[in-house]
């Protein structure tokens, strides 16, 4: 499993890369910004775990990076800042989880896991034929991880297209808010039900003509969330 480590402390690095590599990762360590952009450059990675304090720069850097040149890598933030600021900023550049020092190692290990067992769910079609879909005004690219309105293409983070993939893989259902959850967010990022509204409201802006009278992610009440597909 290629593993893109950035991590700047070398002792930290070679523990961590000796511990990874002992759990099936074939561990690529960087301890730069630059030392990362340039392995992502040549390599694939199916997850990358990032620090944000590096001498170049900042995970926040190369999760930018990732995001717009490799968006089906998962990303975890394994770092020592851990204020709300810091954990929001990271997910909204598409992190599927955010870490802080210190951390048990085995919790690491399934936190992993958890993230690469949400991104394969992303790769895979939405049905045999087809990985692109109209939903409102958008069309939805799963494979590309990008929604594109009017002619502008608008990147998505792994969280968003779970979650819209989950409501148009059942269509004309109501779907509950806790399937939802349970799809996109690891319980070790304590979601709640109002985390599922926040990006239903922040969906329903691209992909809706009038995002307060939504006609295409319906709220059904006491339940969930249902998508209606166009005519």
């Amino acid at each position: 499993m290629p593993l893109l480590m950035v991590e700047d402390d070398a002792n930290v690095a070679d523990t961590l890369a000796e511990r990874l590599r002992a759990n099936g990762y074939a561990v690529t360590p960087a301890a730069s910004v630059a030392a990362a952009r340039k392995a992502i450059a040549t390599e694939r990675f199916d997850i990358a775990l990032l620090d944000v304090g590096l001498p170049d720069g900042s995970g926040f850097d190369v999760a930018r990076t990732l995001r717009d040149t490799s968006p089906g890598t998962a990303m975890v933030f394994l770092t020592a800042y851990g204020t709300p600021e810091d954990r929001i900023h990271g997910l909204e550049l598409g992190a599927d989880d955010y870490i802080t020092k210190p951390f048990v190692f085995r919790e690491l290990l399934l936190r992993l896991q958890n993230s690469l067992r949400r991104a394969s769910y992303l790769q895979q079609p939405v049905d045999s034929a087809r990985s692109a879909v109209r939903i409102g005004e958008a069309d939805v690219d799963f494979g590309r991880f990008t929604a594109t309105v009017a002619g502008t293409v608008h990147p998505l983070t792994h969280k968003e297209c779970a979650v819209l993939k989950l409501l148009v893989e059942r269509a004309g259902t109501a779907v509950s808010r806790d399937d939802i959850l349970d799809r996109a967010w690891s319980a070790d990022e304590f979601p709640t039900s109002r985390t599922v509204d926040n990006f239903i409201m922040r969906l329903r802006r691209l992909v809706e003509k009038d995002p307060a009278n939504p006609r295409t992610l319906r709220s059904i009440r006491g339940v969930g969330y249902l998508f209606e597909a166009s005519e």
